[in-house]
């Protein structure tokens, strides 16, 4: 007897995110959270495009748009580039500043539109699997039952330590401090301070949030070890050092600090049991890349992990989360140290820092760098040889005969985009949606794409059409005529 489908432990946006794609397939998740209540703070204080385009896949962005602000300004990339590249692939080409906490309140709206349980209060301690599940132990002595378990517990995730899975990487070289605080003075008396620290300290600023509240990151004096959180007399003897003034600061919402290490598992799946967001990858914040990377997790893993549970998903399927996903993690590690490096205030790190600031006014070297930054760059390692270079990649919200494409993603399905008038997803119609591709779509006769958006065929051969859909969505309902 299953108490669910899938335990999600955490119930940060990854968490909920996944939560919620297990749902549009009517699978049971159930979501375990350690805090008893939302803890309010921001780490995290936007949505990069894919992201963006993720929460309009859903139906989501108005939402996020009313609580939001739109930015299109440069310095994304280690505080470099002139201005915001044109010509991005993607018809939301803009930062959407929103504080983590925000971003967490509505997708646990939408979760619980979707009928997703969330339990707070509930410490896993313990796990085990077998051939048929796996059983939790919560630190209240409860014991769950589940097919799956997915950890979306963080950094310092309890799943990942009980499962063994390895956490290799880079440690930490550098420290920050960061906070949420009131300040004793005027803004304008701010401004001037933060533009000239700036100009050899980039690790160094002060943003206002509303509500009369700040975000302030300042260098730490060294490595903590312990990772404790900062005193407010250790974050005013910081900004005094590096900046000449602590701007009165006080009334601290959260105080914290993170290193420039970097760490990700070495598997992402053990069993029945498998990783996500932070849990799966650590790296410093630079560039803000953090929670877009775990939505981006759940958002590919949650339709397989669907397919898993519902019977229908082809053999090898779930084993493609980490094919796919550990190499865009591993590349996130990759630029965000590379970031810290050019933050970096040392001699040799400024002229590299002065040569890169030279090429990004190159357009196409300004919007490589932001395209691997807001993630629409990405294109997985499926595609057969010789194919169009749309396989691989997500493509990007086109107009249709009715409507558009990330309306017509609503559902969760995947979707046969057909041109020809003649092709069919018959026997796969739980799993694939058919609709008339039309207006400025891509130029194919049509396109098969997977539920995260992702194209895996464009064609017009139906034997291979049919193919795809085996290798992707299993075979066809029972007593159905395949398609083709």
């Amino acid at each position: 007897m299953f108490d669910a489908d899938v335990l999600v432990v955490g119930g940060g946006p990854t968490g909920l995110v996944l939560a919620s794609e297990l749902r549009l397939w009517g699978v049971r998740p159930l979501v375990l959270e350690k805090e008893a209540a939302p803890t309010g703070h921001s780490r995290a204080l936007g949505l990069h495009v894919r992201s963006i385009e993720i929460m309009d896949q859903r139906g989501l962005l108005d939402r996020f748009l009313a609580r939001g602000k739109q930015h299109r300004v440069g310095g994304f990339f280690a505080g470099l580039g002139p201005s915001w590249p044109e010509g991005l692939d993607t018809a939301h080409s803009y930062v959407l500043g929103i504080p983590q906490n925000v971003t967490e309140e509505l997708l646990g709206e939408h979760a619980r539109e979707r009928g997703v349980e969330l339990r707070r209060g509930r410490e896993l301690v313990g796990l085990a699997q077998d051939a048929e599940g796996v059983t939790a132990e919560l630190a209240d002595g409860t014991r769950l039952r589940a097919r799956l378990l997915v950890g979306c517990d963080g950094g310092r995730s309890t799943v990942r330590a009980l499962t063994g899975i390895g956490f290799p990487g880079l440690p930490a070289r550098h420290e920050t401090l960061i906070a949420e605080v009131r300040i004793g003075v005027p803004w304008e008396e701010v401004v001037p301070v933060v533009a000239e620290v700036r100009r050899t300290q980039l690790r160094y600023g002060v943003m206002p949030l509303g509500d009369g509240l700040f975000r302030v990151i300042v260098p730490a004096a060294g490595l903590s070890g312990d990772r404790s959180a900062p005193t407010l007399d250790e974050l005013r003897e910081r900004l005094t050092a590096v900046g000449g003034t602590d701007f009165g600061v006080h009334e601290p919402r959260w105080l914290s600090r993170f290193g420039d290490g970097t760490r990700q598992a070495e598997r992402y799946r053990e069993g029945r049991v498998l990783l996500a967001g932070d849990a799966a990858h650590i790296h410093p914040p630079t560039g803000g890349q953090g929670l877009n990377l775990g939505v981006q997790d759940a958002f590919n893993l949650g339709w397989k992990l669907a397919g898993e549970v519902l019977g229908w998903a082809p053999a090898g399927l779930l084993d493609t989360y980490h094919s796919e996903r550990h190499p865009v993690a591993a590349a996130v590690l990759d630029n965000t140290r590379a970031q810290m490096e050019l933050m970096s205030g040392e001699p040799g790190a400024r002229a590299v820092r002065r040569l890169l600031a030279e090429l990004m006014e190159i357009d196409e070297v300004n919007r490589r760098l932001i395209g691997k930054l807001t993630a629409i760059d990405i294109r997985y390692a499926y595609a057969e040889e010789g194919e169009d270079p749309l396989v691989g990649r997500r493509l990007r919200d086109v107009p249709l005969k009715e409507g558009r494409l990330f309306e017509a993603a609503r559902g969760g399905r995947g979707l046969l985009l057909d041109r020809t008038g003649s092709l069919s997803a018959a026997g796969w119609e739980d799993r694939v949606e058919r609709v008339a591709g039309a207006g400025d779509g891509p130029d194919v006769p049509a396109a098969l794409l997977r539920p995260d958006g992702h194209v895996v065929w464009t064609g017009d051969d139906p034997a291979e059409l049919r193919r795809r859909l085996e290798r992707w969505f299993g075979a066809p309902a029972a007593g159905r005529p395949a398609a083709g």
